[in-house]
């Protein structure tokens, strides 16, 4: 069965393509993909370092410091990534936020944002202690990954949309 038809009750039905052709070729000239495209690998490498110092804040004591501050260079690019996603759905889609295409990797992005925002709040007014910023942090981690994978997803539904199969 084809990326666009989908069995309902017996009968295929059409699913609307992640992108239009008009949307594709906004997509595709747009310089913001390419800026997406560097910041989403920068960001998963900045977590990837951060998840390790925490962790081993968690499990050691040590590093509480290094632990802060790289929780806070990961929400740092959370925003400029989250500010020139926006940016690049409103050249592609016509809207900032919440186009169609991409309904639910918005809605489940304000959870990330959330989380790695009440960790700052708890950092800078020290309404968290230090363990519940940690778990926190791991949170907001964990709501990253999962947004990260609904992105992949697209990804990979938009080379096969396009008759991609690598």
């Amino acid at each position: 069965m084809s990326a666009t038809m989908q069995q309902t009750a017996g009968a295929p039905q059409a699913v609307r393509p992640l992108y239009t052709p008009q949307e594709r070729a906004r997509r595709d000239a747009t310089r913001w993909t390419l800026v997406q495209g560097i910041l989403a690998p920068v960001q998963f490498l900045v977590f990837l370092v951060s998840l390790a110092l925490v962790l081993r804040y968690l499990a050691t004591g040590d590093g509480y410091a290094a632990a802060n501050a790289s929780v806070i260079v990961k929400t740092v690019c959370l925003a400029l990534i989250m500010v020139t996603g926006a940016i690049w759905e409103k050249v592609v889609f016509g809207q900032y936020l919440f186009a169609p295409s991409f309904f639910w990797e918005d809605v489940f992005s304000f959870a990330v944002i959330a989380l790695h925002t009440a960790y700052v709040w708890g950092l800078v007014t020290g309404s968290m202690g230090p363990e519940t910023l940690m778990l926190t942090a791991l949170a907001a981690y964990v709501t990253y990954v999962i947004n990260a994978g609904q992105f992949v997803l697209k990804l990979r539904r938009a080379r096969l949309d396009a008759g991609v199969t690598a």
